[in-house]
């Protein structure tokens, strides 16, 4: 592709497990993509743990988008997840979603959960689009701000979902409805 083309398009990356080089490129994404972002030492200490997982997607020799994720008995937690601002609506975040849903039935694991900030718009609406739905809210959930976060589930079985306890009465739950 020319420098000069977009990336609106799909772009078909490859998708592998984050190793220890591609941390360079990782942080320049978290950087460039949240508010108060994560340092090297964050992902090192979370990568430490013996159920935490991290994969990305790379393209043209390129860390175009990673995940961060945490492997539990019945579900999938995503911790982080960022694709590079100039490739974002390019499909990577569907790829590498769609990659995790894999992991579900594989792992007999039957949902994914994650926590998105209140104020964060585009995030909600991707997830919505893959199929998440918002089950809780976290109040005055993130320190430097203090906004609340959203709790969003996938499941792979997603009939439950309507009848489920928890099915929020709020903002995003009247959002969902539509």
């Amino acid at each position: 592709m020319s420098s000069g083309s977009t990336h609106k398009q799909k772009l078909d990356v490859q998708i592998r497990w984050l190793i220890r080089r591609d941390m360079p490129e990782v942080l320049q994404i978290e950087q460039g993509s949240f508010v108060s972002p994560w340092t090297d030492e964050d992902f090192l200490c979370c990568l430490r743990q013996r159920n935490c997982i991290g994969m990305v997607a790379e393209a043209e020799q390129q860390i175009v988008g990673f995940m961060i994720y945490e492997l539990h008995k019945t579900r999938l937690q995503i911790l982080n997840f960022a694709v590079a601002p100039e490739f974002r609506r390019s499909t990577i975040g569907s790829q590498m979603i769609l990659r995790l849903i894999d992991k579900l039935s594989q792992q007999r694991r039957n949902e994914i959960l994650l926590e998105v900030r209140e104020r964060n718009l585009d995030a909600q609406l991707f997830y919505r689009k893959q199929g998440f739905r918002a089950i809780s809210v976290l109040r005055a959930h993130y320190d430097d701000t203090e906004e609340d976060a959203y709790i969003l589930r996938y499941r792979l079985d997603a009939t439950h979902d309507e009848a489920s306890p928890f099915a929020p009465n709020n903002r995003i739950s009247e959002y969902d409805a539509a």
